[in-house]
């Protein structure tokens, strides 16, 4: 299969070419770079490997990069909302204007499937403490990155692919080494921060979260791509392991053993518009999909990683977003 990646240099990006390549597809990223391109250079030179350089903006640009694919996965955006809050135009302009456009773009190119890379943050907080939101329940996005993501959401389940078999994955919040590296998400901070023996401050211990491995979120987006499209066409797919869902307080007393003296300060706060615990059960009945590795993986790996100095200073702005 010839598949585009949009945001191929990126965390998710960057591991899912890679095992895109090892599973003997073309693969095309498009990438603006505006975190490196270094990521990409362990398959720069693969024979199946292309890259074009360019924003999903650019439209010229664009319909170049969907030319002769047979499928598009779509991971490019301004990603978390420290960034969209930063410049809400500009997310905007990239998140959902620059999503329609390469979606208007694909269909007329005939690509034949498209897969969204959208977020589990989409149900904002669930209405029973007590259960689990699932595909069919209520989106009640809080904030500009959610909302965009909702939006491309419905564009491409209300008909916009028309023709292609759409697909929005609703990824669990992710974790692990992956080649372009990152430190400001959940589980590979508190990793860095209690190994590297730092004061950890967590807000809002109590509330819940949904975590997969950075690996796992790439084999997802394989499956999706190589199962049969009466599967997955115009359906979403929440991304994870319904037992990988932890609070903030439970991933820290999975990091202890590796830090036994390290210092946490909790900052309890009575509300948090995100609170949810996610099933994960659609994907494994409908696509036999099973994680590989668990949050006390990522730990583990991450721990490594700082220990053994392979990244000189993990706190460094490039290894966030």
């Amino acid at each position: 299969m010839r598949v585009l990646v949009t945001g191929g240099a990126g965390y998710v990006g960057s591991t899912l070419v890679g095992l895109l390549l090892e599973a003997g597809h073309e693969v095309r990223v498009l990438d603006v770079l505006l975190h490196g391109g270094e990521s990409l250079l362990g398959v720069w030179t693969h024979p199946r490997f292309e890259f074009c350089r360019g924003d999903v903006r650019e439209a010229p640009i664009v319909r170049s990069a969907v030319a002769g694919m047979d499928a598009v996965v779509h991971l490019a955006a301004i990603v978390g909302d420290p960034a969209c809050a930063r410049d809400t135009a500009l997310t905007t302009a990239v998140n959902l204007d620059g999503s329609l456009g390469l979606l208007e773009a694909s269909r007329r190119a005939g690509v034949g499937r498209f897969v969204f890379a959208s977020t589990c943050s989409n149900y904002g907080r669930m209405a029973d403490p007590e259960g689990y939101v699932d595909e069919t329940s209520e989106l009640s996005p809080v904030s500009l990155y959610a909302e965009t993501k909702v939006a491309v959401e419905r564009a491409l389940l209300d008909g916009g692919a028309n023709g292609m078999a759409a697909t929005p994955l609703r990824f669990a919040t992710v974790f692990g080494v992956s080649p372009r590296m990152r430190f400001d998400l959940t589980v590979n901070e508190f990793t860095a921060e209690l190994v590297s023996g730092r004061r950890l401050v967590v807000f809002g211990e109590q509330f819940w979260r949904p975590y997969v491995h950075v690996r796992d979120a790439a084999r997802a987006i394989i499956g999706v791509l190589e199962a049969d499209t009466g599967t997955v066409n115009r359906r979403v797919f929440n991304v994870g392991a319904t037992e990988q869902n932890y609070r903030k307080d439970q991933l820290v007393e999975l990091i202890r053993p590796l830090a036994p003296g390290a210092e946490v300060e909790y900052v309890h706060r009575a509300e948090d518009p995100r609170d949810y615990r996610v099933s994960f059960q659609r994907i494994a009945d409908d696509l036999g999909y099973r994680v590989t590795r668990g949050v006390p993986h990522g730990v583990r790996e991450v721990a490594a990683l700082v220990r053994g100095g392979a990244v000189a200073d993990w706190t460094a702005p490039r290894y966030r977003n």
